[in-house]
């Protein structure tokens, strides 16, 4: 069955409203918005039922959108919100700042999305598999603990911790990355390993005596940084207690339980290549009782992406609007 235009303006009217007032809303409500008879509202909102747009509310008589009308409501209803000065004015102190690394811009943006739309807000980022290695530093920490510090020509660094066996001197290991860093230089990330196994080993074995244990050290390193390289960040967890759809204490406790397990945030990150995704409730991988709205990013050697996760019951076009203002931003400092 088709929605005609004015069962749309009556959905529109009952998505809007339920956001805004967090009540069931009523058939009055509609007769005196679109100037209706309640015989009239109340056969369009059966319709409207029947096609699993809208549903009872246990409590009242009045219906509230079910996922099947938010969705509706995203693809075909929703209009570009306008932000308040006040928002524009928060996310200009971003824009402005020309100084932000790359890690450091991606969570100063959570936490202005999070205090903007009072919702919960996620990254996850990796660095990206243009990385090539620039250098790779060896630490002594004393004579048996070192720190192997990796950088690429995007300027990303990572570190690990080793300890070497007492009969393998530090300096052997810090001359062993002398070479690699001769002739590694320029190599992208993902082929260092093979590059590593087939022209650096073979100069090491002849070397260092106890070459195995050497060759482990920057195997591991390389690995990590390669394989281990996933930052996730979560700003705004106390948000979620703020919406009324949580005030339950197990529903509280399940939620935050969720976005305290990295493995759970993780389901957040779809391999897509729109501009935005909206998630509502089942369609998300990470909880039915929330909406997952999110964003791909590539900046400075890093991609990724950066959700928002609040109660289906989302301010959709203004959180749409933030995002939006988002990429242009992020595009634009990648240029």
């Amino acid at each position: 069955m088709k929605v005609d235009e004015r069962q749309k303006s009556l959905l529109k009217e009952i998505v809007e409203c339920y956001i805004k007032e967090i009540k069931p809303i009523g058939s009055k409500h509609l007769c005196d918005k679109f100037k209706c008879s309640s015989a009239t509202i109340r056969n369009e909102m059966a319709i409207l039922e029947k096609l699993g747009y809208i549903e009872k509310n246990h409590i009242s008589s009045g219906r509230i959108p079910s996922e099947a009308g938010y969705r509706y409501y995203v693809e075909y209803l929703m209009e570009p919100k306008e932000l308040s000065g006040e928002d524009m004015l928060k996310l200009q102190t971003l824009f402005s700042n020309k100084s932000l690394t790359v890690s450091d811009a991606i969570e100063k943006c959570l936490e202005i999305i999070s205090d903007i739309t009072n919702y919960t807000s996620v990254s996850l980022g990796k660095e990206s598999d243009e990385n090539v290695l620039r250098q790779i530093n060896i630490i002594p920490l004393d004579e048996v603990k070192l720190v192997a510090l990796v950088c690429t020509d995007k300027g990303i660094v990572k570190n690990k911790q080793f300890s070497i066996p007492k009969d393998i001197r530090m300096m052997e290991v810090v001359k062993i990355s002398e070479i690699i860093n001769k002739m590694l230089i320029g190599t992208p990330l993902p082929l260092v390993g093979e590059r590593l196994e087939y022209d650096i080993k073979p100069i090491i074995s002849k070397q260092v005596e106890q070459y195995e244990a050497v060759y482990g050290i920057f195997y591991d390193a390389f690995h990590d940084f390669i394989h281990n390289n996933e930052n996730i960040h979560v700003v705004g967890k106390s948000k979620m207690l703020n919406q009324p759809e949580y005030n339950e204490p197990s529903e509280i406790k399940r939620l935050i339980s969720k976005l305290e397990d990295e493995e759970q945030v993780r389901k957040i990150e779809k391999n897509d290549n729109r501009d935005i995704s909206i998630y509502i409730g089942s369609e998300s991988n990470f909880d039915d009782n929330v909406t997952v709205v999110k964003t791909n990013y590539s900046l400075g050697g890093e991609e990724g992406t950066i959700a928002i996760i609040g109660p289906k019951r989302m301010e959709y076009d203004r959180v749409v609007a933030v995002l939006n203002i988002l990429n242009k931003w992020l595009e634009e400092k990648g240029d």
